[in-house]
């Protein structure tokens, strides 16, 4: 496992997986994180779904492209109409919702997935943050399928799987971000 510094230095967004499933043991680490993961007023806003179901998963990514291919943006009709799976063919996918009356659900759902992004890195698996399964989330029936419990409403999706290729990735980083007052 690698220590929390290399893996926030070595973690890159994975779109290209095996098709062996992961492990629940690791699963279940990679989730835990997220629930440890910071929460504005402790209000713990989230719920995960963990889909496995490659018949739902591949539902999913053909209906997001639908969508994407009838929202009158240029960028997403481009995306829908490229016949591209946006779940990158993951084994896994989480998607991560939020209690419709918390007060932060983005916010804090988000430093969940950081989380669980940082823990899969560890753990040496592959993750990629979808942001593009809003499409998805238009569907009336999207709630239904993932069976969200009441009151919850879906945010993103995460893919996750064992890499099929070493990612380098671009780890050039602006770094002229930063101003210290003292």
């Amino acid at each position: 496992m690698k220590d929390v510094f290399e893996a926030i230095n070595s973690r890159r967004s994975v779109r290209s997986y095996k098709k062996e499933q992961l492990k629940d043991e690791e699963l279940e680490k990679i989730l835990n994180a997220g629930i440890m993961a910071p929460t504005a007023r402790g209000e713990q806003p989230w719920h995960f779904t963990v889909v496995q179901n490659k018949e739902l998963l591949n539902e999913i990514n053909e209906i997001s492209l639908k969508n994407m291919a009838n929202s009158g943006d240029k960028f997403l009709e481009a995306i829908g109409k490229s016949g591209r799976n946006i779940l990158h063919n993951a084994p896994t996918v989480l998607f991560v919702s939020g209690r419709e009356d918390g007060d932060y659900i983005w916010t804090d759902c988000s430093a969940a997935i950081e989380n669980m992004l940082l823990a899969a890195e560890g753990l040496d698996i592959g993750s990629c943050w979808i942001g593009l399964v809003r499409a998805y989330f238009k569907d009336p029936n999207c709630k239904t399928k993932l069976e969200l419990p009441e009151g919850y409403i879906p945010l993103y999706g995460v893919t996750l799987g064992y890499k099929a290729e070493n990612n380098q990735g671009n780890s050039n980083r602006n770094k002229d971000v930063i101003n210290w007052v003292k």
